[in-house]
């Protein structure tokens, strides 16, 4: 699963996922992790729009956020993804764009697991996401989203068994549209990526969700 992604070259962010107006600024980030704050794009109106939600899917009518770490709720297996309750409405309903540059992934060694950071032929990209409403206990309302997961493709192998979806830009349009809700065009989008990948071990301050520095992604 992963667990981490980052986001700091944003300077053409409108441009590569038309968004007509940036309402809310987006700030560079290293180390983004469950249960904080993130940008997404959603359609609202017809036409795509930056929102931040906290990572880590609540369903509404969830009395509290513990089962973003106790069902690891910020990914999303694809496989079953129409038929388990907790995700079969938001994926034919709710899903979303979540911008990324990169992220990492942790492989089992005899010595531990090493962190891995790992890019694409995109310098900018989008992972299948999922989003929900949720309201909380104070009658505050946020929005949560998911990461959806594949099992990885042929380059990720050697580091783990799975992998998020990372969409090609001509599907995003597909993802994002609310009346697409065929089951296998939106299978179609959650296969394991087929274009290159990069991948390079970095050091063990990424395992701290406080560090967020440029640092966390340079290669050891």
């Amino acid at each position: 699963m992963s667990a981490r992604y980052t986001l700091f070259k944003i300077n053409d962010f409108a441009e590569r996922f038309h968004i007509p107006k940036l309402v809310e600024p987006i700030e560079r980030h290293y180390n983004i992790s469950p249960t904080q704050m993130a940008p997404v794009i959603v359609v609202r109106n017809g036409a795509p729009v930056l929102e931040h939600m906290k990572w880590g899917f609540v369903p509404q009518g969830a009395k509290d956020t513990n089962s973003v770490f106790r069902y690891k709720t910020y990914d999303a297996k694809s496989e079953g993804i129409f038929s388990k309750n907790i995700w079969r409405d938001a994926i034919r309903e709710t899903r979303c764009l979540v911008p990324a540059n990169g992220f990492y992934e942790w492989k089992s060694t005899d010595e531990g697991k090493r962190p891995f950071y790992i890019t694409a032929d995109q310098e900018l990209f989008s992972f299948a996401g999922i989003y929900s409403s949720w309201t909380d206990p104070a009658g505050k309302e946020w929005g949560t989203f998911a990461i959806v997961t594949t099992e990885a493709n042929d380059e990720m192998c050697a580091i783990s068994d799975r992998m998020p979806v990372i969409l090609q830009p001509e599907e995003e349009h597909t993802w994002l549209n609310p009346t697409a809700s065929d089951i296998n065009t939106l299978y179609d989008s959650m296969r394991p990526y087929d274009k290159p990948l990069r991948a390079h071990q970095v050091g063990f301050e990424v395992n701290n969700t406080k560090a967020d520095n440029p640092k966390l992604i340079a290669s050891i």
